[in-house]
């Protein structure tokens, strides 16, 4: 375990009541509930890649995508695709199909987090960015050193809202206010012409954006962060005490290991855990999920250029 103080670089979050969810944007955010949470310490920034570099220089931890994989956990592997690497995006030159990730989503041999774009590139300048290419087991790794935890998604929720219940985005009703980007997303028509008025066409350093209402940073867009919770389609509401009124969710825990499984991929048996707060490559016309209540399944064993995490510690 790390010896840094444990509130170092945390925000206090007061435990309260909020509305989760949403019921403008995607069926899976549905329907809206009252949760309470209780108070919880969480990282005011993502896991950058100082922070993950101290991490391994400590223990000597080997990340998933620095691994090759067993055939045999993954049936149907194509020849030679038993080498380690991560997922890597690369901007198409034109329009794409949406429905097929796979026009912009390329598995690089040697992507990890010192070799975000593959084994040539290098993690210079980047020092302060969010860590990438992190698979959960590796986030799960870094918390239990630091003496933290993954938040859950309420937790992730609450804190991503800063105060602003019922809110769409963490900011307000308003996705750039008077012009002004609130956070790093994909400005322009994705896969192909991103305008980078945020400035940043990939991941971003931590800080670049204002903080939300409780000082935390870049809980929207930059990078999508994991949670330690299994993904459920459709999250559970509250029981109704009467015909007018619902309970309260108390610090809610999301799904089951065997209901977080891809039904359409059925022979492949890792479970998903749930993603929050979108990313840089969230775009008005592909995925609008730079939101608190935004989620997305992701298998533990996934690794990309835009999934990274930070950490709590419940009082």
């Amino acid at each position: 375990m790390t010896s840094e103080p444990l509130h170092q670089g945390m925000r206090l979050i007061e435990g309260g009541l909020f509305t989760m969810g949403s019921e403008t944007f995607y069926p899976e955010e549905a329907p809206l509930r009252r949760v309470k949470v209780d108070s919880f310490w969480i990282d005011e920034v993502p896991v950058t890649n100082r922070d993950f570099a101290r991490f391994v220089d400590a223990t000597g931890h080997i990340t998933l995508a620095e691994i090759a994989p067993d055939p045999k956990d993954y049936p149907g592997m194509l020849p030679g695709m038993d080498r380690a690497g991560s997922l890597v995006f690369h901007k198409t030159a034109g329009p794409v199909d949406t429905a097929d990730p796979a026009n912009w989503w390329h598995f690089v041999f040697g992507a990890c987090w010192k070799h975000p774009l593959g084994p040539d590139s290098d993690l210079a300048g980047l020092d302060d960015h969010p860590v990438v290419h992190i698979a959960h087991a590796d986030a799960e790794a870094y918390a239990k050193w630091a003496g933290k935890a993954l938040p859950t998604e309420a937790e992730y929720e609450f804190a991503a809202r800063g105060g602003l219940d019922g809110k769409d985005y963490a900011w307000g009703d308003e996705l750039a206010p008077n012009g002004q980007m609130r956070a790093n997303y994909w400005q322009g028509l994705f896969p192909f012409a991103n305008q980078c008025l945020d400035g940043w066409e990939r991941t971003s350093p931590v800080r670049t954006y204002p903080a939300n209402g409780y000082g935390l940073y870049d809980l929207i867009g930059n990078t999508w962060e994991w949670t330690a919770d299994w993904w459920q389609e459709n999250p559970a509401a509250a029981a109704k005490k009467s015909k007018d009124a619902c309970c309260t969710i108390s610090n809610p825990r999301g799904g089951k290991l065997r209901d977080s499984l891809d039904p359409t991929q059925p022979r492949v048996k890792i479970g998903r855990k749930v993603l929050k707060g979108g990313s840089h490559l969230c775009a008005a016309n592909y995925c609008q999920r730079y939101r608190p209540a935004a989620r997305h399944p992701e298998m533990v064993d996934t690794s990309t250029t835009h999934i990274g995490f930070r950490c709590v510690v419940r009082v």
